[in-house]
């Protein structure tokens, strides 16, 4: 069979199908013989329901199936008999005017690109460092000793501080209306910790047990609760009780209670300095994979499909709506979201997925079975029991084949950091952690 490809506009193409109707009939009869013999329909005997009368019931439906099956076939025979790489679905339509006992089509659809790869020799890519510090081993230390703080009630009149627990009453308005939210008895925060408002937490901190204060209070403009965002709201605060905390001895004890193996102080922060040092390894990976991938991108040449695009932008849609609903939004599956707003990211994903592959069947950076077998036992070895957690992932395949893209990605990233001209720039430790005040 020859087929004719026609190319319409950069990665579009059209095919003409042709379907022969005597293979459409023949199936629906097969098809619907097949169906009589265990149909049930009222006044019949099951398997006894004559043949005119399932034609007359599900004909239709029986014959369109048959349709979409027998085009769908003729599509792929063609593609394959064309040797084109088609990307995403085709959009197929009924062409008039074939000659009798024939049915035609029309099939357009987009094939996958060249992917032309630029040279990386004279591109440079900044790879980053860091280590860590006395100082990032004494902070977690710090958030440690305040998960196992205790509290106990201050003197009536001690001023309110920063790591006391405040119980107050509060009751916030605007334009004279409380609002939603706005109001609460014994509510319980931590002075200094950020959970509430930094105007807020001015205001009660110096306050008194038994003390009142109203003050103005401005919430920002891109704050979660959008019936307030960038409003002004006059509260009034009663402080009914403050606690101060006390956080315990960075002592032996503290290092048994942490389940240290030889309950010291020592191998407390050794298992600190252990655990921070794979958590500063995946997050240099993860930056240095992703400046790598970005240098790779940014000199490759090639036209997106805009079918695959597409797929991927409905598929951030669901995941936003599902997050909506998680988030108790009402309808949130029926929520209006434009394409434009993920379209960008969309292409962005869709072009990196590209050249990535185009990289790993020109270079051969397919994931090795040793090399995903070391990753899940790398992943693994935070856990308290590591064999559990590699049985985990090995017992399923989507999760094995999650291991294998982030293989990849990272052979990939090699062949680039390979190729490219690298530096390395040191960065702190909070910096690296996101912790920069």
């Amino acid at each position: 069979m020859t087929v004719t490809v026609e190319t319409l506009e950069k990665l579009e193409r059209k095919i003409t199908l042709t379907v022969p109707v005597t293979a459409i009939q023949s199936e629906v009869d097969a098809r619907l013989k097949k169906m009589a013999r265990t149909v049930k329909m009222d006044g019949f005997r099951p398997g006894k329901v004559p043949m005119n009368v399932v034609a007359q019931r599900y004909g239709y439906s029986v014959q369109y199936e048959v349709l979409n099956d027998k085009v769908g076939e003729a599509f792929a025979v063609a593609a394959n008999e064309a040797q084109v790489r088609v990307a995403g679905q085709p959009r197929i339509s009924e062409k008039e005017g074939a000659p009798e006992g024939e049915l035609n089509f029309e099939a357009i659809f987009e094939v996958y690109p060249e992917v032309k790869l630029g040279n990386l020799s004279d591109t440079v890519v900044e790879k980053l460092t860091a280590e860590v510090s006395d100082a990032a081993i004494d902070k977690t230390l710090d958030i440690l000793r305040k998960q196992r703080r205790t509290f106990a009630q201050r003197a009536q009149d001690t001023a309110a501080q920063d790591g006391d627990r405040a119980t107050i009453d509060f009751e916030g308005k605007i334009d004279g209306e409380v609002f939603s939210g706005g109001k609460a008895e014994d509510f319980q925060f931590i002075l200094g910790d950020g959970q509430m408002l930094k105007e807020f937490e001015d205001a009660v901190r110096g306050m008194k047990s038994g003390e009142s204060k109203t003050f103005p209070l401005a919430f920002p403009a891109d704050y979660h609760g959008q019936d307030v965002a960038g409003k002004t709201a006059d509260f009034l605060v009663t402080v009914k009780k403050l606690e101060a905390a006390n956080l315990p001895e960075v002592n032996d004890a503290l290092a048994k209670s942490l389940g240290i193996a030889d309950g010291t102080v020592d191998g407390l922060r050794a298992d600190i300095r252990k655990n921070l040092e794979r958590e500063v390894k995946f997050r240099l990976l993860a930056r240095n994979k992703q400046a790598a991938m970005d240098a790779l991108v940014a000199k490759a040449e090639l036209d997106l499909p805009q079918s695959i695009v597409q797929s991927e932008i409905e598929r951030l849609k669901e995941g936003a709506r599902a997050d909506l609903k998680q988030r108790g939004i009402k309808d949130a599956d029926k929520a209006p979201i434009p394409d434009d707003i993920f379209r960008p990211q969309a292409e962005q994903r869709v072009r990196l997925g590209l050249v990535v592959a185009e990289v790993v069947r020109g270079n051969t950076l397919h994931a090795k079975p040793e090399q995903i077998k070391a990753h899940i036992e790398e992943l693994a070895a935070s856990y308290e029991r590591p064999d559990d957690v590699v049985r985990w992932y090995n017992s399923d395949n989507q999760r094995l084949a999650e291991v294998e893209a982030v293989v990849i990605e990272s052979n990939v990233s090699d062949f680039v950091l390979a190729q490219a001209k690298v530096t390395e720039k040191a960065i702190s430790f909070e910096e690296l952690m996101g912790q920069q005040g």
